[in-house]
């Protein structure tokens, strides 16, 4: 068995961490173009969950929502905590019927808190139209 000489040793770390931290800058400057898409209504955040590209992977349910316009911190939670979802779930981790779900929330309207005073309202005048 031949062993290597020392500064090829020494030189092995450097060139996993260079890589490590190019993967790192490549990830961050994609995801920064993917944000500013979304922001910039290129592309919607429907669209992101159901793809799911490579840089998307390990970005958060939250980050994604919070690129939208007029999308707070507020507005995010409000509507994750309809689905139930936490918002540090990451966009790999989600099955396809959690993706399918979110996506459908995102593309019917957006805001979780006014669709249930939609349904709230239609159901009520439902009832008073049955009642008359």
């Amino acid at each position: 068995m031949t062993s290597m000489p020392a500064t090829d040793l020494a030189q092995q770390p450097q060139a996993q961490h260079m890589r490590a931290l190019d993967l790192a800058n490549r990830v961050r400057l994609a995801r920064a173009q993917l944000k500013r898409q979304v922001c910039d209504s290129e592309i919607t955040a429907a669209e992101v969950i159901i793809d799911c590209p490579w840089e998307a992977e390990s970005m958060s349910i939250s980050d994604l929502l919070l690129s939208q316009r007029r999308w707070g911190t507020t507005r995010c939670r409000k509507f994750l905590a309809s689905i139930p979802m936490t918002e540090t779930k990451t966009l790999g981790s989600m099955t396809d019927r959690q993706r399918q779900t979110l996506a459908a929330m995102l593309t019917a309207g957006g805001s979780a808190v006014e669709r249930p005073r939609q349904a709230t309202s239609l159901a009520y005048a439902a009832a008073q139209s049955a009642q008359a």
